[in-house]
């Protein structure tokens, strides 16, 4: 079985929970529950095969197999359940195969924060406060205790044969996969509603190529969603020599970049909750922490992002001036270029067109971006590759190892008529992101795909980075030769006569 039939049958457990919860909870909130059980699996597994691998490593030797559990990146605790005297009930390791095993309980959902908590507890350092957000035993969410017990449990059957050990998903993105997919398959509110736009792969991957991390890099997501644009970004290095930040505002959201992190076994990620505009959470002493490599995407022209900070900035963000109100999309920017490294930072960020060419303070900001030089690339994507909107984004790509103030060309390229349709999605194919790097790398213009515009040509332009002022997409209608044009008519008009004519022939004979 391949890794997509692998994702397949994944994805058929996951459809079947949703229908768990459907007209139950708003599928906003699908992946909490989902999710959270899908994690609690993955861990059990992990272990059942760790504990075989010991039987047969020790030959039996609980002891030894114990303590070698004990030094495992991840524990999974003894839970003791007491009797109001404070005698223990019942004992039993905090896994899923547990859980299962209780699933007619009436108190099942009380078990599972149980469960949940001890997990916690036990792993501390990677997962503090990470199911803070999420109650199982929620009378508002899963209704009262009979409609409640019987999701819990249908939740349990829907997941108990799945087989998520090491040996049958290997490397795979579990956790972002499935997120990915309930955001596909709830688009207008799993994701538009709750304001997430997950990052598809095929975007994720041209990103985290373009900004091209390298060992020793220290890469950061300052609107992280669950991780995995961090996560394939680190990927790049080709070795472990990275280090992953994050921030992200959402604490549901923040818990599943937390799960994936731990998935990924990047135990050293730094991912903070909070809103990053406002109260940024990696810093450094009283200034913002630098990275190497800053990549996002962003809310789409966000409402309410916190201009009212803006002017105040203690961290002076927005001298280059403060975005409107309504459209957050150069705070996000402006809050990206700040923390890369002085003199070899790279930023890549996922923009609506809009942010290319609005004009008022928008104009102003992006023109003194351009005469700093930090501008490297504009890169437009084909339409509808995003979950929940159809809307066209482009990437720009930001480099602070060019000259401060010089005249070096920015690239643009137009990547836009180059995908693999879908029913509901467009996809960039492999071959479209290879050209698009390759394009990047090789800084060259070629027709009606790429441009190098210089600096004197973006000013003429008003410092407007709307693509196709740049690449001429143009393509001329083939001329048309009239006199071909007529006769051809001709020749018809004389076989419409000669067909009218036996028609008739046809007609006296029958009578008519």
């Amino acid at each position: 079985m391949n890794d997509q039939q692998k994702r397949d049958v994944i994805f058929n457990k996951v459809w079947q929970a949703c229908d768990t919860f459907r007209g139950v909870i708003d599928p906003a909130q699908y992946k909490d529950y989902i999710l959270t059980m899908l994690f609690v699996k993955y861990l059990s597994d992990i272990r059942k095969s760790k504990v075989a691998e010991l039987e047969e490593k020790f030959k039996g030797d609980k002891t030894r197999i114990e303590r070698a559990l004990s030094r495992e990146r991840f524990l999974i605790p003894e839970i003791e359940i007491r009797d109001g005297s404070g005698n223990i009930e019942e004992r039993f390791a905090a896994t899923f195969e547990s859980l299962y095993e209780r699933r007619d309980r009436s108190n099942i959902g009380e078990l599972i924060n149980i469960l949940l908590e001890h997990i916690e507890d036990a792993n501390k350092a990677k997962l503090h406060n990470v199911f803070r957000n999420i109650d199982f035993n929620s009378e508002a969410n899963l209704g009262q205790a009979r409609q409640r017990n019987t999701r819990l449990k249908h939740l349990l059957e829907d997941f108990v044969d799945l087989d998520l050990s090491p040996e049958s998903v290997g490397h795979m993105d579990i956790i972002g996969d499935v997120y990915e997919y309930l955001i596909e398959k709830f688009a207008a509110s799993a994701g538009k509603k709750a304001g997430e736009f997950y990052t598809p792969a095929g975007v994720s991957e041209t990103l985290a190529r373009l900004v091209a991390p390298e060992a020793g890099d220290r890469i950061c997501d300052p609107a992280c969603g669950s991780g995995s644009l961090l996560i394939r970004a680190g990927k790049q290095v080709g070795s472990d020599n990275y280090a992953l930040y994050g921030q992200e505002m959402n604490g549901s959201t923040w818990a599943l970049c937390k799960m994936n992190m731990f998935l990924h076994k990047v135990d050293s990620a730094r991912i903070e909750w909070e809103d990053t505009i406002r109260a940024p959470q990696l810093v450094e002493g009283d200034a913002l922490m630098k990275f190497d490599v800053v990549i996002a995407n962003p809310p789409f022209s966000l409402d309410k992002w916190g201009q009212e900070i803006a002017a105040g900035d203690r961290h002076a963000r927005f001298q280059r001036g403060i975005p409107p109100k309504s459209k957050g999309d150069w705070a996000f920017i402006l809050h990206m270029i700040a923390t890369a490294v002085e003199g070899r930072g790279r930023v890549g960020v996922v923009v609506p067109h809009g942010v290319l060419f609005r004009g008022g303070q928008e104009g102003k900001i992006r023109e003194a971006v351009i005469r700093e030089n930090l501008l490297d690339a504009v890169i437009g994507l084909p339409a509808n590759l995003f979950f929940g909107t159809g809307i066209p984004a482009a990437l720009m790509i930001f480099d602070k190892s060019r000259k401060f103030k010089g005249n070096d060309p920015v690239l643009f390229i137009d990547a836009s008529r180059e995908f693999e349709s879908g029913t509901n999605q467009n996809r960039l194919r492999p071959q479209d992101i290879d050209k698009i790097v390759e394009m990047f790398r090789a800084k060259k213009a070629v027709e009606k795909y790429s441009c190098l515009a210089s600096f004197a040509e973006i000013e003429e332009n008003e410092f407007n980075l709307n693509i196709p002022r740049y690449v001429d997409t143009f393509e001329e209608e083939e001329e048309i030769d009239i006199v071909a044009v007529q006769k051809e008519i001709d020749e018809i008009e004389k076989e419409l006569a000669e067909t009218r004519k036996k028609m008739e022939g046809y007609l006296k004979e029958l009578g008519f």
